[in-house]
């Protein structure tokens, strides 16, 4: 039946936070003998359907100010490509949402780029973040590839995201166009290997790192995209392995890390939710994360806040919360955290045993 839960069942040893690699931290948790691995027919049949999308028109675009590798605070336009859906079926995605089922026309791309920048204010830096992976030819045409970098003559950054098992030559041949530095966003999502697994995102972590290497070595500047608590990780251990991966992407060659909470709205993962298998963060979990990735000064290092009223918070103080969280973003500084009774409560909670 189409949509039906189906995962094949897979029985490993039950990890205890020492044979995760992970400092005690003070609780009990093990992961489940019983673990579950999705198929890609799996976690398709779980979707809702698709928007309809114009193949000549962004989906969405906007301008927004971001810390620069310089120190300046500058702002960025963002451009979301409408184009075919990736190849890969990763288990937390919804991006599929605003994509086709085939590939745009040969000229839809650069007229979607015109389309958005003409309606928007010079900018210094475009991200052209296309739901998937610039440099898969199904999504963007090679075709393309001089017709766009003439649209971004000039810029200081052009930011394009791209999946670790895609980086070669057709990065370079557009690194080759453009006047500008190029960087490519790169999801690693967790350095967790089995959780990595488990994502069904087709990659190691050893691929993500030779991809860093590969592109660093050729002159690409790159970001990584990390997952704040994936599916089958307790509060503790995805705030605890989030730190762990963007100290990972550091070490591998990064250049800039972002930290994403993760949520649910693409079917399979309200079933997990309903599972007890995936639960979203807390945003006191990603307040303490960005406070420690922060305190390491490795490189630049943002929190995605697309939808961050969405995170449990006390409804007092979260407001102000999340507003010291986007002035962290453009100062990347650690500000005075925001008093209020729940940090107590807080603090009571995460010394009670058990």
């Amino acid at each position: 039946m189409r949509g039906e839960f189906r995962g094949r069942p897979c029985f490993t040893p039950a990890l205890s936070s020492r044979e995760w690699g992970i400092r005690p931290l003070g609780f009990r948790h093990e992961i489940a003998a019983a673990c579950t691995m999705f198929t890609d027919d799996d976690i398709v049949a779980a979707r809702p359907p698709k928007v309809p999308r114009d193949p000549h028109r962004p989906y969405a675009f906007h301008v927004e100010p971001e810390y620069q590798a310089t120190g300046r605070v500058d702002n960025v336009a963002t451009v979301f490509l409408t184009n075919r859906e990736c190849p890969f079926r990763c288990l937390f995605c919804d991006l599929w949402k605003n994509t086709t089922d085939e590939t745009v026309p040969i000229g839809a791309i650069p007229g979607q780029i015109d389309y958005a920048l003409s309606r928007l204010p010079p900018v210094r830096h475009v991200k052209l973040y296309n739901s998937g992976n610039f440099f898969d030819p199904q999504a963007i045409p090679v075709e393309d590839y001089r017709a766009i970098a003439d649209r971004l003559h000039g810029l200081e950054t052009v930011i394009v995201e791209n999946h670790p098992k895609l980086c070669g030559d057709r990065c370079l041949r557009f690194r080759d166009l453009l006047s500008s530095q190029l960087e490519i966003a790169l999801g690693l999502e967790t350095a967790h290997a089995e959780t990595l697994a488990r994502l069904n995102k087709r990659m190691t972590v050893a691929d993500f790192q030779r991809a860093v290497a590969f592109l660093t070595g050729h002159g690409v500047r790159v970001r990584a995209f990390i997952l704040l608590r994936p599916p089958f990780m307790s509060p503790q251990q995805g705030q605890a392995w989030a730190i762990r991966s963007v100290q990972l992407a550091y070490d591998a060659g990064v250049e800039c890390c972002v930290i994403i909470p993760t949520r649910a709205g693409n079917g399979i993962m309200e079933r997990l939710q309903n599972r007890g298998e995936f639960g979203p963060p807390s945003l006191r979990s990603l307040e303490q994360v960005f406070d420690e990735g922060l305190r390491q000064r490795r490189g630049r290092l943002f929190v995605d806040l697309w939808d961050i009223d969405k995170l449990e918070a006390c409804p007092e103080c979260g407001p102000a919360r999340r507003e010291r969280l986007r002035r962290m973003n453009l100062t990347q500084e650690i500000l005075p955290r925001v008093e209020c009774s729940c940090n107590a409560a807080a603090m009571r909670s995460a010394t009670e045993p058990g």
